[in-house]
């Protein structure tokens, strides 16, 4: 993920053969390999739509997870900080990323054990980036990659949501809609790291629609929660709605499905 909704490029990967397998809390039944790439595709037509052009790595049936390539990377300009998976069986996906990165970034940086971080974990507001800890992320994660982000001028908060439910990522319940304005959950309401923005709280009936992409002037939110949808034409944004219902059985959302920048 990126500091800056102005994105040109972004890399993807299809779901493998052994999606199905990947990790999972959400209790939806198994997905539907052949609905889920439908569904990849139609992410992948959006984004080529929203002006970005596309790198597309090569399914690995022995990483099921790794079609979620947002949790291998964070990225900001001119340097790519690759992560380091929090789920054990995640720690291999980093490798096809990191072969991907050194045509576009001229530097490369990595996150060290003991430390852990899953990009999910951290929301890009302009120049000030959120970092979850999270089950996935953990302090050491959260430090090295505040102060990589400091050294080339960004500002950070951290947000502790281990104790929320249903939140496996800050992302899952947290999305930048550009400026000072904010998405997210009602559990987040009284964060003193939210304080000073602009926040636009979803229905706990719509919380999943939290992880919402913004792409220029179009945000990219799950089809099927119109509440969020109008609000943000309130917002004068445009929503592109993106059925990513075999995404959301595997815990997966949006934003997960791409590193864009």
């Amino acid at each position: 993920m990126l500091v800056t909704a102005m994105f040109t490029r972004a890399i993807v990967c299809p779901p493998a053969t052994t999606f199905a397998r990947g990790l999972t809390t959400a209790a939806l039944g198994p997905p539907v390999l052949e609905r889920a790439l439908a569904q990849h595709a139609r992410y992948v037509g959006a984004l080529g739509e929203c002006g970005l052009a596309i790198t597309e790595l090569s399914p690995d049936a022995a990483f099921p997870d790794s079609t979620f390539v947002e949790d291998t990377a964070v990225l900001v300009p001119g340097c790519a900080i690759v992560t380091r998976p929090g789920a054990a069986s995640r720690a291999g996906e980093t490798a096809a990323v990191r072969r991907a990165l050194p045509p576009f970034f001229e530097e490369l940086c990595a996150i060290e054990a003991p430390g852990t971080l899953d990009g999910g974990d951290v929301c890009a507001a302009g120049e000030h980036v959120f970092i979850g800890l999270s089950k996935r992320t953990n302090g050491s994660g959260a430090r090295q990659l505040s102060a990589l982000l400091a050294a080339r001028g960004f500002t950070t908060t951290t947000i502790d949501v281990r104790r929320l439910p249903g939140l496996l990522h800050l992302k899952s319940g947290l999305a930048w809609i550009g400026g000072r304005r904010l998405v997210a959950i009602e559990a987040l309401r009284n964060h003193a790291a939210l304080e000073g923005w602009a926040v636009l709280f979803v229905s706990r009936e719509e919380e999943y629609a939290a992880n919402c992409v913004l792409l220029g002037e179009r945000v990219l939110v799950p089809a099927g929660f119109p509440r969020l949808a109008s609000a943000l034409e309130g917002f004068e944004l445009e929503p592109l709605a993106l059925d990513v219902s075999e995404f959301r059985k595997q815990d997966g959302g949006l934003s997960c499905l791409s590193l864009r920048f």
